[in-house]
């Protein structure tokens, strides 16, 4: 679908919402025609993202001052009037711990996903039910993405901290409640706590308890991202630049929120999986199939619908960094021949080795610098479909949605096709994760389904490739190296 801004004013739409993905990295703030679901502009601003080891926090405060910098330079791009805004939601990266005082202010960084340290909390917390009772009543086995695990690792590590804590959000619930004045969820986000249940859309008492936390301590889950959380204040509106009064959706987490953006959900696509290549590489498919499986978190969608999701934490930028030690271009790979580089430079998720470091097989003289880090690409490509094979779908083999910013490299997409042996289909859209948000918007805004209006809007749809015979000496080498190294050799 079209990207690119409009800059005549004349020609703007009478309704608009606005979709805000709030990720590790940055925020992103789309203006998009509530209509035809033309995207009209995207404003941007950065985050910081600070620790060193297993360490990664960031200052809450300075994703409010994002958003608010992302919507101004997309109104400004725009060339909209404020006033047409119709609606406005979040979509933000999941699981994140952000800890507030009486007062609504952070206490101190949030811990976010990709932050390791929690890695024994999440041990014991497995150790403490088993993980077929954790698979049960959650559909995830802990990790330590998981906002409970972080929660016990601050209990453990920052008692003090942990007493003063008066409310406990995730990322995007802070965002929405800082444009709504309530403290609201979806399922989607909810389910990606360890402390929800999604099949009775609800918290589970147990689990609270088990955590030592209280449910008056976390955001009423909404009945989907799509729902009203409220209406603008007027401190946000002046803040934003917006009208006051206009609908402010539940939002949702980011992956949610992509799979709206692509139409995927009870009024779209079912069972049709997508990989997603970015900091972190994610796998995952809107169904109504329970999953249970130790390889997959057993996420809500925030429609009522499941999406299980498979998620590593190594990708484009782990091989980025092996192109950078062998001083190549990105594209600068060919496939790796005898050699296996499993590239777990930040420990890793999937499979859960939190303290994994990267480990190199199978050089020979004639090996090049091109095939390692070929090879490179072929360790996070396989962990990543690994997972996909888990996903509870009744459709096998149906193509392969690929999205993030992996979708954009020749290599990363001939890597997958390889790999997966599967047709693949590259979205036309870029920011869907923001896209979206601006569905959930609209459906605040107008009572229609998100999913549905998404599907309306085309933003889903793209280019297909055929698929090609799938690499299974490859997918092979690479598994067994795998799994007879894990965990005794990569996690000394």
């Amino acid at each position: 679908m079209p990207s690119r801004p409009a800059r005549n004013p004349a020609t703007a739409p009478v309704s608009a919402v606005i979709g805000v993905d709030s990720s590790t990295q940055s925020t992103k703030a789309a203006v998009v025609d509530t209509a035809t679901g033309r995207l009209l502009a995207v404003g941007r601003a950065p985050h910081t993202v600070t620790g060193q080891g297993g360490a990664r926090e960031s200052d809450p405060e300075q994703w409010w001052q994002a958003l608010r910098t992302a919507v101004a330079a997309a109104l400004a791009e725009s060339g909209l009037d404020p006033a047409a805004v119709t609606g406005i939601a979040v979509a933000g990266q999941q699981h994140g711990l952000v800890t507030l005082d009486a007062d609504g202010g952070p206490l101190r960084p949030a811990l976010l996903w990709n932050d390791t340290r929690s890695a024994p909390q999440a041990a014991a917390l497995t150790a403490a039910l088993g993980r077929e009772a954790w698979l049960d009543r959650t559909g995830s086995v802990p990790v330590a993405s998981m906002t409970a695990a972080k929660w016990m690792w601050l209990r453990e590590n920052e008692p003090a901290a942990a007493a003063a804590t008066a409310a406990v959000r995730l990322p995007h619930d802070f965002l929405t409640e800082r444009l709504t004045g309530a403290a609201v969820t979806d399922p989607g986000d909810a389910s990606g706590t360890c402390w929800y249940d999604p099949a009775t859309q609800g918290y589970d008492p147990e689990l609270l308890a088990l955590t030592g936390i209280r449910a008056d301590m976390l955001s009423t889950v909404a009945a989907t991202g799509a729902t009203r959380a409220g209406h603008l204040t007027a401190e946000a509106a002046q803040a934003l630049g917006l009208p006051a009064g206009i609908p402010v959706a539940a939002g949702t987490g980011d992956n949610m929120a992509a799979a709206v953006g692509l139409g995927l959900g009870a009024e779209g696509l079912l069972d049709h999986p997508v990989v997603s290549l970015g900091t972190s590489g994610t796998v995952f498919a809107a169904t109504r199939n329970r999953p249970h499986s130790a390889l997959l978190a057993g996420f809500a969608a925030t429609d009522g619908t499941r999406l299980p999701l498979g998620c590593t934490l190594n990708c484009t930028l782990a091989v980025d960094k092996v192109a950078e030690l062998l001083g190549l271009d990105r594209e600068d790979a060919a496939p790796g021949g005898e050699t296996v580089l499993l590239p777990f430079l930040d420990g890793e998720r999937t499979p859960d080795l939190p303290a994994a470091s990267g480990l190199l097989h199978g050089l020979r003289h004639d090996t090049t610098r091109q095939q390692i880090l070929g090879a490179a690409y072929e360790g996070a490509v396989v962990a990543v479909l690994r997972a996909l094979d888990e996903l509870p779908l009744d459709a096998p083999g149906a193509p392969l949605r690929l999205i993030g910013g992996g979708a954009r490299g020749t290599m990363w997409v001939e890597t997958v096709r390889r790999l997966s042996g599967r047709a693949v289909i590259l979205p036309d859209s870029a920011e869907l994760v923001a896209l979206g948000a601006a569905a959930l918007a609209a459906g605040a805004a107008t009572g229609r389904d998100p999913v549905a209006l998404a599907t309306e809007w085309g933003t889903g749809e793209g280019r297909e490739l055929p698929a090609v015979p799938r690499d299974a000496a490859t997918w092979d080498r690479v598994t067994s190296v795998l799994d007879r190294a894990a965990p005794a050799l990569l996690t000394t």
